[in-house]
């Protein structure tokens, strides 16, 4: 490591779920470009876990997020991250949260590579807004002289499938999402249908989501017997081992769907006008997208165009 070379190293990544797996690349490419650096990642606690498991970290810091009321919290968070003594910074977050902790630390600052004014290492994103989070954060990290990321390497996170018993050729079927926006959502009937016609295929489709989507994966598996119904069963090391395996996985935009596409699956996501793909699609070896206005307009025929050719 060149003497000048950032010896203690802080990346900020918050949230969310998609975003966080959209990170992983950066993630690693940071830590290849540092290979002797001590890394901190500050994050929050639901990524924890990962964040461990990726071998890019020496330590994980949790964020608690203090509102703009808790002084005492605040001066909690100054204090760690000054005793941190970082020589250079990452802001992977690139809001106006994360970007406020620059302001907070005491001077001399270290390099500081994000979108504060006054940071040694500014980034200013560019006019063009349809452009990719991670082709964002490759120019965020050119700055600093980091290589371009390529794409994530997933196989930190694996898990023991024996317990599910899997058929020899299945699908990933993801039919959930945000419950405060339905609009991101494909109908049941439609994977149901779908799941129908994977079925005839000999290809099982395994239905994957959270309690939250219980009603909605046990009406698809009373339309299409011969699903697994695997609802509330899967965590993310099993989920990304799923993804490593199966043949296809179709999804809405929801975070299980960057894990299985990172992972490897041929995934197709489907996207509504609540959000962009050109922004935030999953990145992985093999990724397809499909765009309505209102999901409710996006027929069977159209998915199984765009499936990939085996299906």
């Amino acid at each position: 490591m060149p003497s000048d070379a950032p010896s203690r190293i802080l990346v900020i990544k918050l949230s969310a779920f998609g975003d966080f797996v959209l990170s992983i690349a950066s993630f690693q490419a940071i830590r290849a470009h540092h290979c002797a650096a001590e890394i901190t990642l500050l994050t929050t606690a639901p990524f924890r876990p990962m964040a461990e498991a990726s071998g890019c970290f020496d330590r994980v810091w949790i964020d608690r997020r203090p509102a703009w009321w808790q002084l005492g919290a605040w001066l909690d968070l100054r204090r760690q991250l000054a005793g941190g003594r970082f020589e250079r910074v990452y802001d992977l977050q690139r809001s106006d949260r994360s970007a406020g902790y620059f302001r907070l630390l005491p001077t001399p600052k270290p390099e500081w590579v994000g979108i504060a004014p006054g940071c040694s290492h500014r980034y200013r994103p560019p006019q063009d807004r349809g452009l990719h989070i991670c082709d964002r954060e490759a120019q965020q990290l050119a700055l600093a002289g980091v290589p371009r990321p390529g794409l994530p390497d997933l196989s930190f996170l694996d898990a023991d499938l024996s317990g599910f018993d899997l058929p020899a050729r299945f699908a990933l079927l993801v039919p959930g999402g945000s419950a405060h926006r339905p609009g991101k959502r494909w109908p049941a009937e439609n994977y149901a249908a779908l799941a129908r016609h994977l079925l005839a295929q000999d290809i099982v489709p395994l239905l994957l989501g959270a309690e939250a989507e219980r009603a909605e994966i046990e009406a698809i598996a009373a339309a299409a017997p011969g699903v697994r119904d695997l609802c509330g069963r899967t965590s993310l090391e099993a989920i990304a081992a799923l993804g490593r395996r199966a043949e296809l996985a179709v999804g809405n935009d929801t975070g299980p769907m960057h894990l299985i596409a990172a992972a490897g699956a041929p995934s197709l996501v489907l996207y509504s006008h609540e959000s962009d793909p050109a922004k935030i699609a999953p990145r992985g070896p093999s990724v397809a997208t499909l765009r309505r206005e209102r999901l409710a307009e996006l027929s069977l025929e159209e998915v199984l165009a765009a499936l990939p050719a085996e299906a």
